[in-house]
């Protein structure tokens, strides 16, 4: 999705794609959705889980979308045994609670960036909105989407039925700097 609207995208592998002697190398970060106790393991184990909440706090412009959502989360209500989150959204999340892969559906919805289509799939929600969080979507009164400062949080996957908002938003943080940390 990134690609196709003109970004120069690369893998973080370590903590030294992030962050080097020079300080951070990359503009922004997508955290992608999949499974979200495991990729805070991979974070962790690959040595990407400081780095990058340093990073984000500082004001790296961040998509967490599903998983990456819960990664970002201040909270995690219903976090798996020894699971982390970075912490720099001010939001509590619960993982999974729109039910499991069965109730997997694409839907329109209405957020503040306009209408958009999109896929959930075995998705978190937003249980907890801090003072400083934008609601950018909700779905049957559920936020669903949020933001705080260049970090913002979705629990579905745009990227599956090609809707390009939240990614755009995402690279116009990026090119106009690091600004807007999110507040701790």
């Amino acid at each position: 999705m990134l690609e196709s609207l003109g970004a120069q995208v690369a893998p973080l592998r370590s903590g030294d794609d992030l962050v080097g002697p020079d300080g951070v190398r990359v503009d922004a970060v997508l955290l992608p959705g999949g499974e979200s106790s495991t990729i805070d393991k991979l974070l962790r184990m690959f040595g990407l889980f400081e780095p990058l909440r340093t990073a984000i706090a500082a004001g790296l412009p961040a998509l967490g979308t599903c998983a990456g959502l819960v990664l970002l989360a201040r909270e995690v209500d219903d976090r798996a045994p020894g699971q982390q989150s970075l912490g720099v959204l001010d939001v509590t999340v619960r993982r999974n609670a729109l039910g499991s892969q069965v109730d997997s559906a694409e839907t329109e919805l209405e957020s503040t960036l306009g209408p958009v289509r999109v896929a959930f799939i075995r998705a978190p929600i937003v249980t907890r909105v801090g003072p400083d969080v934008e609601v950018l979507a909700e779905r049957d009164g559920q936020v669903v989407a949020v933001r705080q400062g260049s970090v913002t949080g979705i629990s579905f996957h745009p990227e599956l039925t090609g809707e390009p908002v939240f990614h755009r938003q995402l690279l116009a943080d990026a090119v106009s700097g690091r600004v807007n940390p999110p507040a701790n």
